[in-house]
């Protein structure tokens, strides 16, 4: 009878932070996270960091009486750093009675909980955004963010509706509908001085909960689509003719029934910010120290100081059916 092999024993802390740092090296989590989100274009080196967030320069204009210069107003935001730790404690006899792995599964999933920890912060944002206030002043995700270049009154709204008969089950034609309309939103949003910030858009994520994993995928993927007739799938096309293209992303963290959130994905400037004064460290407390002395367990630790933050909400918008 052939011999079944078993899995190599991890019996000292130095073979357990060695496969951690693998392992955390290995994956980079949930790879949306970089679609959607900036790393800081520096290191945090404090409890937090507040931005200047300048206006955006003028457009081009035909030279006539000489220069017009026109200064920066600034706005600024602050993210804050929060401390975050994840520990196990393991048995110095089951590190030595482990034939089965079991130990190696676990510090798996403690890097695994590392590599998703950046989609919680994110996702908690987002859903937090229709009630947290960003660096004009208005929610993040908001029908009345102002425009100063159409006049003083004036506003663009990234938090979107549209009527389908049921705003927990889209059809596909409403569905391919809406993402249009939340599309052309972000295509059509200016800045303060009235120029078109998404007018060179081409990449687009689209983010839904779980229960719209399908209607969403029929949407961007099917070639036709039907409710009485059958038609052709505009979103296919302008991926033909225009270069458009969305990347799905089915979040299971999201609380929503009717809603998903489309955000710009080839910009550099996105919607949502990562910050992080501290990367990941592992430590662990093993052979030789008083813990294994008296309790005859080890312990091995992550540690991680960050934060997530609000960046621009021209680059994204909320839809949600009603």
């Amino acid at each position: 009878m052939p011999t079944i092999p078993q899995p190599a024993r991890i019996s000292t802390s130095r073979a357990v932070i060695a496969l951690l740092v693998q392992q955390m090296e290995d994956a980079l989590g949930d790879d949306w996270t970089g679609q959607i989100a900036n790393p800081t274009p520096f290191a945090s080196d404090q409890e937090s960091e507040t931005y200047a967030w300048l206006s955006e320069v003028p457009k081009l204009r035909e030279w006539l009486g000489g220069r017009q210069a026109v200064g920066l107003s600034e706005s600024g935001f602050t993210i804050r750093n929060r401390k975050f730790e994840s520990t196990i404690e393991i048995a110095v006899d089951w590190m030595r009675r482990d034939k089965t792995g079991q130990i190696r599964q676990r510090i798996n999933e403690l890097a695994d909980a590392d590599r998703a920890h950046w989609a919680e912060l994110l996702t908690d944002l987002i859903i937090a955004a229709e009630d947290t206030v960003c660096y004009d002043g208005q929610y993040f995700f908001d029908s009345d963010h102002p425009d100063p270049s159409q006049g003083t009154s004036a506003t663009q709204s990234n938090d979107l509706t549209y009527d389908s008969v049921s705003v927990t089950v889209p059809t596909t034609v409403e569905f391919v509908a809406a993402t249009l309309s939340a599309t052309k939103a972000l295509l059509k949003m200016r800045t303060e001085k009235g120029r078109y910030l998404n007018a060179g858009a081409k990449r687009f994520t689209l983010m839904v909960p779980v229960d719209f994993m399908d209607v969403a995928a029929a949407a961007l993927g099917a070639t036709v689509i039907a409710d009485t007739v059958s038609r052709t799938n505009t979103i296919q096309v302008l991926a033909t003719l225009g270069g458009f293209g969305y990347d799905l992303v089915i979040n299971p963290r999201l609380t929503w029934t009717t809603k998903f959130a489309l955000f710009r994905g080839d910009r550099n400037a996105q919607a949502l910010i990562r910050q992080q004064e501290q990367a990941t460290q592992v430590s662990a407390i093993a052979e030789g120290s008083e813990l294994e002395f008296q309790k005859d367990v080890h312990q091995y630790g992550l540690k991680a100081i960050r934060g997530a933050g609000f960046g621009r909400w021209q680059h994204s918008a909320l839809l949600t059916f009603v």
